[in-house]
């Protein structure tokens, strides 16, 4: 695996190690058990849909809280062992790394590798860029508390973000009762080492010291390793006036290989043998991203009366080594800087009511970036009518990097302003009316020395140096309208009308500088049930997404990147849980989704012209109509813990043409079987059960070439944590 020069090595075992052997000595807490609330016993609380602790019945849209009981019982490779099975939710991992790919109602669908158009969020922090590109590479999945899901526009925490809002809430400085070791071993190579260490220093300050190291070979495919290292320091200030200051600092390392894609042959190689070895047909066998990252973050919260102030700040320095289709970025440093300054305030003006208003700022700094052709390549001879033509480029042989491709500054800043009113003119009632305001602004200074040709599958140098300048802004207006009625203490309905505006990435806006920002338009009613036995979620949705940035797959197998005219996405999703009695308990999710092109004509290029060609009507690719998943679980009082999940995802259209169908995959089923004994616990996590073989997706260009790229075969961990 290609690795990145690494300064200030960290020696994780000997963290781990006094994390296991120094945790006496702390003062013990006294029991903070109290009766639950009466209102809240058959619900969880949720903070991200409106800034506010809310209870998740009472909040206008949809929203999924995983708690820690789901997440404590995965295994936490990826953020996708916790929230697959989610309805309207799509998430894959190439690896079970980092390298998630993420879709919700549709938004994310363009992106190729990360997340796109959805807002990720860390206590409280944004994780996605000004371009709405996210990276799971700053979290350590081992330090999660629980997850929140908001589906489509209207976060207030979602700047500029149409598909929705994760919030992931890492374990507080001031629990110090989530101490422990865990130690992971598995089929592929994998292995999981984490430890926490928590506090209190005196009655005023706490800290707490977290490690993590996850590594997988994942030897059933070529190039496809993945390993990460996360070390973490949280301090806790309780102020004399009840306010309180958390302060984080992280260092992260991680280096992901992701694996070339395969034909139509090599994919019924890999269902007859259930491995994907050798050299496939995609030419770039040596694709992958290896980071390091610095991040700083502080929060502080203070209650005066009836206002509640809390800032942040944060600041985080990242650099990656990112070799990807035809060429290796080469980015030595990326600064960020942000505050999100917030505030609450109850009062009365329509009943009791609250307001949250703040503003947010965050500056992206790149200085240096390079783009590199790939030195060590197998080729083939120029073609007889073009004898003295370049050398076509078959396939790569490693990721080092070769002669300079382009050199780039880029700035990315974003400044916004929110403001929400909840308003509760009775008992019964709430509304919510406010919006975000955002400007994104671009300024991205590029010197191209050369290009990789699609068309000849080689690299071409100019003669001279081809320096362009983008200085780009866009407004982004996020309105929302929201009502809960509370039918009886079990029964909640929802409506809510929201908007969203959703900015290009820099590489999209680079490629296409006609690209405009897309706008959301999410008209959605629903009910939410809450008992002592059973729980559900009803939604049913309309969006309608105007100049919609698509991908297109050309012949040659590159991506642009489109504003289809406008699309409409329709659906309802069903999520529940019934507890049979007090051991057993069934849950179950079902989505359906009609998104078609309502306006779209797709650039089709043939040679060296494109023709438009009318897509409306079609459905967009790799979104399934139905989406579904069964569990069940058993919990005895004496620690014994059984769950089975199984996911099903329907058939989708692999191209914008619809000429064609993958049917997708079903009952693809993860066991977990568990046992705890005081402060012991050992479990094993199957994932694939069934061993099913098939592919996470398939593409098909505009010539008719079909790429799939392979789901893993079956693979099992044990891990075993020590609890104190």
């Amino acid at each position: 695996m290609k690795r990145l020069p690494r300064k200030n090595k960290i020696n994780y075992p000997l963290i781990l190690l006094l994390v296991l052997f120094h945790h006496g000595g702390f003062a013990e807490e006294e029991d903070q058990t109290t009766a639950p609330d009466s209102d809240q016993e058959y619900d969880v609380i949720s903070v991200t849909a409106s800034r506010v602790e809310r209870r998740t019945q009472d909040v206008a849209g949809s929203i999924d809280v995983i708690d820690s009981e789901r997440i404590e019982n995965e295994k936490m490779f990826n953020i996708k062992d916790a929230i697959q099975g989610s309805p309207g939710v799509l998430i894959n991992s190439k690896n079970s790394a980092y390298d998630s790919r993420l879709i919700i109602r549709g938004a994310g669908q363009k992106a190729n590798y990360g997340v796109r158009e959805i807002m990720v969020i860390r206590d409280g922090v944004p994780m996605t860029d000004p371009d709405s590109f996210s990276r799971f590479d700053f979290i350590d999945t081992q330090d999660i508390e629980r997850i929140e899901i908001t589906k489509g526009p209207g976060s207030l925490f979602g700047a500029g973000s149409a598909g929705g809002t994760i919030q992931i809430i890492s374990k507080s400085v001031f629990d110090t009762d989530s101490n422990r070791v865990k130690l992971g071993v598995g089929q592929f190579g994998q292995s999981n080492l984490h430890g926490r260490l928590a506090g209190d220093i005196n009655e005023s300050n706490a800290f707490s010291l977290t490690a993590s190291y996850r590594k997988s070979d994942n030897d059933w495919r070529d190039w496809n390793e993945f390993e990460s290292k996360q070390l973490a320091f949280k301090h806790g200030y309780l102020l004399d006036n009840g306010a309180t200051l958390e302060s984080e600092l992280s260092y992260h390392e991680a280096d992901l290989q992701l694996p070339g894609s395969m034909d139509d042959s090599e994919f019924e190689r890999y269902l007859d043998t259930g491995e994907q070895k050798d050299t496939t047909s995609s030419p770039w066998q040596h694709s992958g991203r290896y980071s390091t990252i610095w991040f700083f973050n502080s929060r502080y919260e203070q209650e005066l009366g009836n206002l509640t102030l809390k800032p942040r700040i944060y600041a985080n320095r990242w650099d990656h080594y990112h070799p990807v289709t035809g060429a290796i970025n080469d980015n030595p440093g990326t600064d960020v800087i942000g505050t999100d300054l917030e505030i609450a305030y109850k009062h009365q003006l329509w009943g009791a009511s609250t307001l949250v208003a703040g503003v947010t700022a965050r500056r992206d700094d790149t200085q240096g970036a390079k783009k590199f052709t790939y030195a060590d390549v197998e080729t083939s001879p120029p073609p007889a009518w073009n004898p003295m033509g370049p050398e076509t480029i078959l396939h790569t042989n490693s990721d080092e990097a070769g002669e300079l491709l382009e050199e780039e500054d880029a700035t990315n800043t974003l400044y916004g302003f929110f403001i929400q009113e909840t308003l509760q003119p009775n008992q019964r009632t709430s509304i919510d009316i406010g919006f975000r305001y955002d400007r994104n602004h671009f300024d991205i200074d590029n010197t191209a020395y050369g290009e990789y040709s699609w068309g000849a599958s080689s690299y071409t140098f100019f003669a001279d140096p081809e320096i362009t300048n983008t200085d780009k802004t866009f407004n982004l207006f996020s309105p929302k309208l929201g009502l809960t009625y509370e039918l009886n203490k079990l029964l909640n309905l929802y409506g809510v009308i929201a908007q969203s505006g959703q900015v290009p990435s820099e590489s999209e806006i680079q490629s296409n500088v006609k690209l405009d920002a897309a706008t959301a338009r999410n008209l959605e009613v629903g009910v939410k049930g809450r008992a002592q036995a059973w729980s559900f979620d009803l939604a049913l949705y309309r969006t309608t997404v105007s100049d919609e940035i698509v991908s297109v797959l050309n012949e040659d197998l590159t991506t642009e990147f489109q504003n289809a005219g406008e699309t409409l996405k329709k659906g309802f999703e069903l999520s529940g849980r019934y507890d049979l009695d007090r051991h057993f308990w069934l849950e179950g999710s079902f989505a359906y989704s009609d998104y078609s092109f309502t306006d779209f004509e797709e650039l089709v290029r043939t040679g060296r012209t494109q023709t438009p060609v009318d897509r409306s009507g079609n459905q967009l690719p790799f979104i399934p109509r139905q989406q579904y998943g069964l569990g069940i679980g058993y919990s005895h009082p004496a620690g014994f813990k059984a769950v089975l999940r199984s996911n099903s995802w329907g058939s989708y259209y692999v191209d914008n043409a619809n000429t064609e169908k993958y049917a997708g995959y079903d009952f693809v089923t993860n066991l977990l079987l568990s046992y705890q004994s005081g402060p012991h616990n050992i479990s094993l996590n199957v994932e694939n059960l069934f061993d099913k073989l098939y592919a996470l997706e398939v593409k098909k260009s505009t010539s008719g070439d079909k790429t799939y790229s392979a789901a893993s075969p079956r693979n099992a961990m044990l891990s075993y944590s020590y609890n104190f």
